[in-house]
This record gives structure tokens, C-alpha cells and sequence, in this order.
């Protein structure tokens, strides 16, 4: 079971990985074709025209997608921003109490969210509903990827809890210590 889980997050992170590198090369194609644009101009020739349409709204879901798909894995990972200056200054047992209430809160938050993002993603396949700009993009695509991140932030919250019920401490708090040192794990 670790292992899948373990892979499953790592997959949504390669996804998130794939839609900002989406989002760079498609701004930088954008921007090359307008300084091809311009030289050519500049040259008193006649210009390309090479624009990528809807890239303001295509750019906006990649970032989306991606901000969602690499929820689990950041958390995993123990680099999501967290204040931990109370719990670094309380006993042990206080220490777990409260690390395993803010992840039992944090499953049941992203739960909720998964659920209200499934519904709306439905809600948008239902109508049929697409984007508003020059390429109609169906707006249910980048949705769903939303949901899958919730979810899988949901079960990455609730692994850790786990974790943190068995163990007393959540799986990424050898990276949060090596980070609060100023070391490499």
C-alpha cells in the first residue's frame, strides 16, 4: 500500500511538473513569435502573425491543474509552509495530539473541498460548458484536475494522520527539522 500511495503522489507531482513546463514553453513560443514579430518589422518586412490563441486562459487552467496536482506530494514531502513554532516548543505527546488534530482537520477540509470541486466539475460537464476565449476549451478538463488533487490531498492528509497515530510524529518531520537547522536531510 505505501508503495502505491507513494507512486501515485509522485505521478500527480510529474503532472504538476508537465503543466507549469506547459505553461513555460507556451509563454515562451508566444513571446519568440512577437520578437520574430518585431524584427522582421524592424527589418520592414512582412510580419508572422504567430500568436497562440486563448493563451491567457489555457496558461490560467495549466496553472490550476498543476497547483493541485502537486498538493500531495509537497505535503509528503514536508514542504508545505507551516508555522511550527508552537509545537516545536511543546512536550512530545502535546507535540502529537496537536499534529494529528491539524491533519485529521487538514483530510477533512481538502474531503470537503473534493467533494464541492467533483460536484461543480460535473455541474460544467452536464451544460457543457466552455471556456469564454477564442479557443473553446471545456471547462470540466482542467476540473477534474483539480478534483484528482484534492482527493489525493485528502488521502495524503489522512496517510499522515495515520502515521502520525502510530508513529507520534507525521513522515515529514525529519525534513521540517533539517530544514528548521538549516541542514540538507
Amino acid at each position: 500500500m505505501r508503495r502505491t500511495l507513494d507512486t501515485t503522489y509522485a505521478i500527480a507531482l510529474w503532472g504538476a511538473i508537465a503543466c507549469l513546463v506547459s505553461i513555460a514553453l507556451l509563454v515562451g513560443l508566444q513571446v519568440g513569435g512577437r520578437i520574430v514579430d518585431a524584427i522582421l518589422s524592424a527589418l520592414g518586412l512582412t510580419r508572422s502573425g504567430f500568436v497562440i490563441l486563448s493563451l491567457s486562459e489555457i496558461a490560467g487552467y495549466l496553472l490550476a491543474a498543476g497547483s493541485f496536482l502537486g498538493l500531495a506530494a509537497t505535503l509528503k514531502g514536508g514542504v508545505h509552509i507551516r508555522v511550527t513554532m508552537l509545537i516545536n516548543n511543546v512536550p512530545l505527546k502535546v507535540r502529537s495530539v496537536l499534529e494529528g488534530t491539524a491533519l485529521l482537520f487538514g483530510a477533512i477540509a481538502a474531503s470537503f473541498a473534493s467533494w464541492h470541486l467533483a460536484q461543480y466539475a460535473h455541474t460544467t460537464w452536464h451544460f457543457n460548458e466552455v471556456s469564454p476565449g477564442l479557443v473553446p476549451v471545456p471547462l470540466y478538463i482542467p476540473q477534474v484536475a483539480m478534483v484528482v488533487g484534492a482527493v489525493l490531498l485528502a488521502i495524503a492528509f489522512l496517510d499522515e494522520f495515520i502515521i502520525t497515530l502510530r508513529t507520534g510524529r507525521p513522515s515529514f518531520s525529519g525534513t521540517e527539522d533539517a530544514i528548521n537547522l538549516g541542514q540538507e536531510e
